[in-house]
């Protein structure tokens, strides 16, 4: 069954930057009984007047720790916020605090662009604020996508914030997904033991009905072998697979 959690159960869809994470959900709300919720863009492009995530951006060895603290707390209060009000039977979110960890703020670190003192204080409020202001999550679904897709997609789609994102940090991000969703490298034992559900990517599916279907169809055979959710609880009643 899915994890015991004081709010709402919650899947995670994780992926690189371009991967279509947003377009993904958008089609999940189409066809599953889910709460979805996505990342706290407008939050971090507005704290209390100010853009974070463009700063984050334009000077990231400056704002690193700073966008990783922050994006914690949206993070978390935002899915708090959202079960609250939640009718479904689960949440289906747009990353978690798990790929900030051990994607993002990793590769900040790797990249010296987050000093090793940042690094130490950011894991050591990581490990006890996620023990204590989480729950874990019952699943991930990992889009996996090639980084040269990437690339052009965040390169198609021309958001402000994303203009200096390079195929060399996309490459790398696409590494730390790569080492924590498939093979469990420097991941806590807790999160390693979490199922994910890999589902290539590289193909567009955002008008494409049959490449759709076929994810739905692995979502909902994922929730009923590892969570025991029959099909007509995860699918909506409208919809025909």
């Amino acid at each position: 069954m899915f994890h015991a959690s004081s709010s709402k159960p919650y899947i995670v869809v994780e992926g690189n930057i371009g991967a279509g994470k947003s377009t993904f959900l958008a089609m999940i709300r189409s066809y599953l009984n889910a709460q979805i919720v996505f990342e706290p863009h407008d939050l971090w492009q507005n704290v209390g007047g100010e853009n974070l995530l463009d700063q984050f951006y334009k000077d990231t060895g400056r704002w690193a720790y700073t966008f990783q603290s922050y994006a914690f707390l949206t993070r978390v209060r935002t899915q708090r916020e959202h079960a609250l009000r939640a009718t479904e039977p689960f949440q289906v979110l747009e990353r978690s605090i798990y790929s900030d960890r051990y994607c993002f703020a990793k590769t900040c670190h790797e990249l010296g662009l987050m000093s090793s003192l940042e690094w130490k204080l950011y894991n050591e409020w990581f490990s006890w604020l996620s023990e204590i202001a989480t729950d874990q999550p019952s699943g991930f679904i990992y889009l996996r996508t090639d980084p040269d897709v990437s690339f052009h997609r965040v390169h198609k789609r021309h958001r402000s914030e994303e203009i200096g994102v390079t195929h060399d940090y996309l490459s790398l991000l696409h590494q730390r997904h790569e080492d924590w969703l498939i093979h469990k490298r420097g991941v806590d034992a807790s999160i390693a033991q979490v199922p994910v559900l890999i589902l290539e990517s590289n193909e567009d599916f955002q008008d494409n009905n049959l490449e759709q279907k076929k994810h739905i169809r692995a979502i909902v055979e994922f929730l009923d072998r590892e969570f025991n959710v029959p099909p007509h609880m995860s699918v909506l009643p409208t919809v025909t697979l």
